[in-house]
């Protein structure tokens, strides 16, 4: 296996950029990152969904390097690999026990996807030494179908965006025109492994899917074909997260649009438009949730 794993890198093809650099001879793809695992923080989280938080937080590990890099990114810090500290596959498997025995509710893999190998890895030896809270595996959904499939057995809970419905702001804004395709089949394949969603007697969600749509200034009508895309295709058999929280955390000059939150009748009108549609497993924020509280220091806490 380690072999293949050794393969696999040195022709880089995890993501769909399929950028085929030798990430094993410390060659950058898109996403910034070499074979080495860097981490920029490791903490309990409080932030998520209220089934993935809990009364605990969520043992939430952001990985640095990203292969989508939004433009609007709040986490750009880390996903232009600004900050972080290298580590070894053994260290993320120790964190990972260390953030159980803080009581965290679940290991919550942030920008995972550029660290598919050493994830599995690290999953595998850590459960070995005791681990058995749930994976998180929290994506942007640019996946491709048959990394996601080295992580059958591995994830518990899958936690994707669905950012886009509209070719072309994929691409104004991701510089992912193929974004739509490619997230369709990534969460089609996310289903596939885990089912129907599963709780626990506390409420805590253990197994399935939950989508998120974050609703952008201007973005109604992507809102809605995302919306209506995935209660057409899944109906209640998956959770939608619709969030208002968008934060314009720099001006850009391209896309003047983005430099505003979203409104509240934005909003609304979304909100109004799933209910519409009858989708009932949906998680929703209300009130000023478009704070900057929701991007934690990136300090290498934990790491």
């Amino acid at each position: 296996m380690k072999n293949i794993e050794n393969q696999m890198l040195e022709k880089c093809n995890l993501c769909p950029r399929q950028c085929m650099v030798n990430r094993q001879e410390n060659q950058i793809g898109y996403c910034g990152e070499t074979k080495e695992v860097r981490v920029a923080r490791a903490a309990l989280h409080f932030w998520e969904e209220p089934c993935i938080s809990g009364k605990n937080g969520s043992g939430t590990v952001f990985f640095c390097g990203c292969n989508l890099r939004c433009i609007f990114c709040q986490n750009s810090v880390i996903a232009h690999g600004e900050v972080g500290k290298t580590i070894t596959t053994k260290r993320l498997a120790q964190i990972f026990l260390e953030l159980q025995e803080k009581k965290a509710q679940n290991i919550n893999l942030v920008t995972p996807t550029h660290e598919v190998l050493a994830i599995r890895e690290a999953v595998l030896l850590a459960r070995e030494m005791g681990l058995q809270i749930p994976i998180v595996y929290n994506t942007s959904a640019y996946e491709r179908v048959e990394t996601l499939q080295m992580l059958e057995g591995i994830v518990d809970i899958y936690l994707p965006d669905f950012k886009y419905m509209d070719t072309k702001k994929a691409n104004d804004y991701s510089h992912a025109k193929d974004y739509p395709k490619v997230a369709k089949a990534a969460i089609a394949e996310m289903v596939r492994q885990t089912k129907t969603v599963t709780f626990n007697t506390e409420g805590m969600m253990i197994s399935g899917v939950i989508v998120r749509h974050l609703v952008m200034p201007g973005g109604v009508h992507n809102a809605r074909a995302v919306l209506t895309y995935l209660y057409e295709t899944y109906k209640n058999d998956i959770y939608v997260s619709i969030m208002n929280q968008y934060t314009p955390l720099r001006k850009s000059e391209q896309f003047p649009e983005l430099n505003r939150r979203v409104t509240k009748r934005e909003y609304e009108k979304v909100l109004a438009h799933a209910m519409n549609l009858g989708i009932i497993n949906a998680f929703i924020q209300e009130g000023a949730t478009a704070k900057e509280s929701f991007i934690p220091a990136f300090n290498n806490e934990g790491v």
